[in-house]
């Protein structure tokens, strides 16, 4: 077959801007098929406007990768915009920006993501890229190319971790709630070391093993034909090798039995305190509960630890609360930052009592259906836009299987209960079980916090 763009740029008239459909059905029609090569391809059809989001999800992420060749996935994430054997080097972004479209890409623990949002009438032009980074990545791959995205994720990360104020402060917390074997331990950019000692050779076995059709999903939605759509899929993605059979993420399992305190002196003007938990991953019971305690905790202005530590005691200059669900576990963690004048013992003391609380006597029953109307606004937001509603796509079928989970995913929030954000809370965020880090400034470690539990404490 031949890999030509010729008659298709020829094709295309020069637009400009994205638009962006509506599309708010919790049940989303889509059709599935599966190339003979294992490329799982999922389509919707949404003809509010005349544009269409192309995302393909690999399903590889840092997880994947081992202690000692770390940050691979990340690297790719900026090596596939390099150029194939089909796609000269700078064409990739100058194409699609030559026919209005848009498109970017980035990395997880779980997972590896590449979009396209364009114009209806350039469809088969972004098929064609991704077929070709797909399957032809490695004729246009030198030990050149390499060296200078090396260069560029290392200057990433000494400008988003190691240059930034308490950039360090997840790296420290992965590396401490799960054990050195485990997929989530070391950070998803990697590290410096890991990435020098990278060679070229990795780097090619790393795509041969991951970046290949079985182990990747295509999710199409927007104005198209979906006869038509599904020759121009065959034609560019069929010649592509299947590539080796992947076995699914797994790890050693993770958990804490104490609780665990580390200080960290930093270039920053305040201290601030990390407190985290183990929860559970992505789905399953538990996940859905500690996403609704999160936002009970400190979503927004009237929550409890926002009106405590920032509006009555006045000691935090901000506090958040989050739950990090991933494929293989989760983590739950409060972040505050101490105002000047203030120490982390305070913090965490005013945070221990409205967990205390918490626990004693469970959110009330307009806490939790505020979170829960909230948490269903944002999910409706994310699934009106092409690349979000895309992305959800491809994230329920390699989660789950079903690229439809709407209905079931927000089922699971609106059958909550306040007894069962209480119950997951007794449960998951135990004073035992915990990792409490704080950052301070450079020479000021006694304004970390240094409360110890007592045997009395769960």
């Amino acid at each position: 077959m031949r890999r030509t763009l010729t008659l298709i740029l020829a094709a295309l008239p020069l637009v400009a801007g994205a638009l962006v459909a509506q599309d708010t059905k919790l049940a989303v029609p889509f059709e599935r098929f599966t190339l003979p090569n294992g490329l799982n391809v999922i389509l919707h059809v949404d003809k509010t406007t005349p544009m269409i989001a192309v995302n393909v999800w690999y399903h590889v992420g840092s997880g994947r990768e081992d202690a000692g060749r770390t940050g691979f996935a990340h690297l790719f994430e900026h090596i596939m915009f390099e150029g194939s054997e089909h796609v000269p080097e700078g064409k990739f972004d100058e194409w699609l920006e030559g026919v209005g479209g848009i498109n970017n890409g980035s990395t997880t623990t779980d997972r590896t993501n590449y979009f396209e949002l364009v114009p209806n009438n350039a469809l088969e032009l972004a098929l064609f890229l991704e077929s070709d980074r797909m399957g032809y990545l490695l004729g246009a791959m030198s030990p050149e190319k390499v060296d200078g995205q090396r260069d560029v994720v290392k200057n990433e990360r000494r400008f988003r971790v190691d240059n930034r104020p308490y950039g360090e402060a997840f790296n420290l917390i992965n590396e401490n709630l799960y054990p050195p074997d485990h997929p989530y331990h070391w950070p998803v950019i990697g590290s410096m070391e890991d990435l020098s000692a990278a060679s070229f050779d990795d780097v090619v076995n790393f795509h041969k093993t991951w970046y290949a059709p079985s182990n990747a999903s295509l999710a199409i939605v927007g104005d198209f034909d979906p006869a038509v759509v599904k020759e121009q899929v065959m034609h560019w993605f069929s010649d592509v090798d299947a590539g080796p059979t992947v076995a699914p993420l797994d790890g050693p399992a993770a958990y804490l039995t104490e609780e665990r305190r580390l200080v960290n002196e930093d270039r920053v003007q305040l201290p601030r305190a990390y407190m985290c938990w183990l929860t559970p991953p992505i789905f399953t019971p538990g996940d859905a509960e500690m996403d609704i305690a999160a936002n009970v905790l400190a979503g927004g202005k009237n929550s409890r630890l926002y009106k405590r530590l920032v509006y009555d005691m006045e000691i935090a200059q901000d506090v958040s609360a989050f739950q990090r669900s991933s494929e293989l576990s989760s983590s739950f963690c409060i972040i505050a930052t101490a105002r000047s004048g203030h120490d982390l013992n305070e913090i965490e003391a005013a945070i221990q009592e409205e967990l205390d609380r918490l626990k004693e006597e469970g959110p009330t029953e307009r806490e939790v259906q505020r979170a829960v109307n909230g948490y269903e606004s944002r999910f409706l937001a994310g699934a009106e836009s092409l690349i979000g509603l895309s992305g959800q796509l491809n994230n329920y079928y390699l989660r789950t299987g079903n690229p439809d989970y709407f209905n079931q995913d927000l089922a699971r929030y609106k059958a909550l209960a306040p007894s069962d954000i209480q119950a997951s809370i007794v449960t998951f965020l135990r004073n035992d079980a915990r990792l409490i880090l704080s950052i301070v400034p450079e020479g000021k470690p006694e304004l970390a916090a240094t409360k110890k539990i007592t045997s009395e404490d769960r």
